[in-house]
């Protein structure tokens, strides 16, 4: 049973826990959020973290291709 105390009705982050930035857009690779973003996600009010949310999946395509690891890199790997 889960305590009161934690439960929380904030917006919940959009980390996929594959924390690695892209150098050249300055993304993180996982949720394609900025460091600043990342950094101030928990002082953010529930707006602008809706804001930063709705963005993400714009930002995908700038780091599209650029993780060459894990399942895929490996099946393209096998591709070629």
């Amino acid at each position: 049973m889960m305590d009161d105390v934690w439960k929380r009705d904030e917006i919940e982050s959009p980390c996929v826990k594959l924390c690695v930035m892209h150098p050249a857009e300055g993304l993180c690779m996982g949720c394609y959020r900025t460091l600043s973003e990342i950094g101030g996600w928990s002082g953010m009010s529930p707006e602008a973290r809706r804001a930063v949310i709705a963005e993400l999946p714009g930002r995908a395509p700038r780091v599209a291709g650029a993780r060459r690891g894990g399942h895929e890199g490996r099946l393209r790997r096998e591709r070629q």
